[in-house]
């Protein structure tokens, strides 16, 4: 396929995920299919020749629709929403379109430096702390986008984990295996696992409970434990002040995550994590090997240092189209709507 073929079959894709997307009511939610339904529609092998396009368009229909559980249906009512919207699809377009690989702001100056502002618009938006924002002069942390709240908190845990072992190794005379952390109290030598981290939750998945921060965030403090917390449903509430209750006490959080893909139509994989101290992460996932080394490595942010993946994608696009195709004032007006939903049928 060659530009001139791409542009008049994308055209066509387009077309197609019009057509679906509006007509999507009309579909089965839950595909009445079963396990291997797929091994009878396709061949044992891949193709030896290239196939016609025609082909490969009309097996959509033919192998994949009657199997897709359509989140997208106004009569899907499980789980959780997982809404999109165009602006979301035509920012991850351009996404993959450049291909970048924003390991480093060498490898893509423009993708680590809009996720960086649009994570601090967002960060205002939600009414977090200012100390999660990359440019503000009290700050030492920042957010990025990650793939999952999942991800985002084993990446917490890791550096909750590491903090709490660089802060042991530097009280007590003796080096501490990574794996246990050496614990003496009353004359007696104890090995325990010691994460050394909290996660509190507002608004699960599941059934949307919340922690109260404002009683857990001072025993943290006193304890010297990381809160860490997982705002993964609810998160997108906070776009609205009024519903800005439950986040009474974020001044003790050491981070944060919620999932824009659940409430704020940007599709996913899109969770948004703020860290108070960037230095805590980079400090657990550092990688520095001198093909990466770049003259001004020292002056930018460079977010393999923040994550387990080496690599990471151009995200921050479509939540920058988002943010800019709504603007705050309808974001917020779709919050409350749904929110005057729910309050309706309870």
């Amino acid at each position: 396929m060659q530009a001139e073929e791409f542009n008049r079959r994308g055209k066509e894709m387009v077309d197609y995920i019009t057509r679906y997307l509006n007509s999507i009511r009309e579909r089965r939610v839950i595909p009445d299919v079963k396990p291997g339904y797929m091994t009878e529609l396709l061949p044992d092998a891949a193709p030896t020749e290239p196939e016609d396009w025609e082909n490969i368009f009309n097996d959509i229909e033919r192998v994949i629709m009657p199997g897709v559980v359509h989140w997208q249906s106004p009569h899907m009512h499980a789980y959780f929403p997982c809404l999109t919207s165009w602006p979301s699809m035509l920012g991850d377009m351009l996404a993959n379109a450049i291909n970048c690989l924003g390991f480093t702001w060498a490898s893509s100056p423009a993708c680590t430096e809009l996720e960086m502002n649009v994570m601090d618009w967002l960060c205002k938006a939600l009414g977090l702390p200012c100390f999660f924002m990359h440019r503000h002069p009290h700050s030492r942390g920042g957010g990025l986008l990650q793939s999952t709240v999942s991800e985002s908190t084993l990446v917490a845990l890791l550096a909750a984990r590491k903090d709490k072992i660089l802060q042991l190794r530097s009280e007590l005379d003796q080096d501490i295996d990574d794996s246990s952390v050496y614990v003496k109290e009353k004359s007696q030598d104890a090995i325990c696992f010691s994460p050394g981290q909290l996660c509190a939750t507002l608004g699960t998945t599941g059934v949307c409970a919340f922690d109260k921060l404002s009683e857990l965030g001072p025993v943290c403090e006193e304890e010297g434990l990381w809160l860490h917390v997982d705002a993964a449903y609810a998160g997108s509430a906070y776009l609205c002040p009024e519903l800005r209750w439950s986040l009474q006490g974020i001044e003790f959080a050491q981070s944060f995550v919620f999932n824009s893909s659940k409430w704020m139509m940007v599709h996913s994989d899109c969770a948004a994590f703020w860290v108070k101290d960037k230095f805590k992460l980079q400090q657990t996932f550092s990688v520095d090997p001198v093909y990466l080394r770049h003259e001004n490595s020292k002056a930018t942010t460079d977010f393999m240092h923040w994550q387990i993946p080496l690599s990471r994608r151009f995200r921050s696009l479509k939540l920058w189209f988002v943010l800019r195709s709504f603007g705050l004032t309808n974001l917020q007006a779709h919050i409350r709507h749904a929110s005057g939903m729910r309050l309706l049928f309870c």
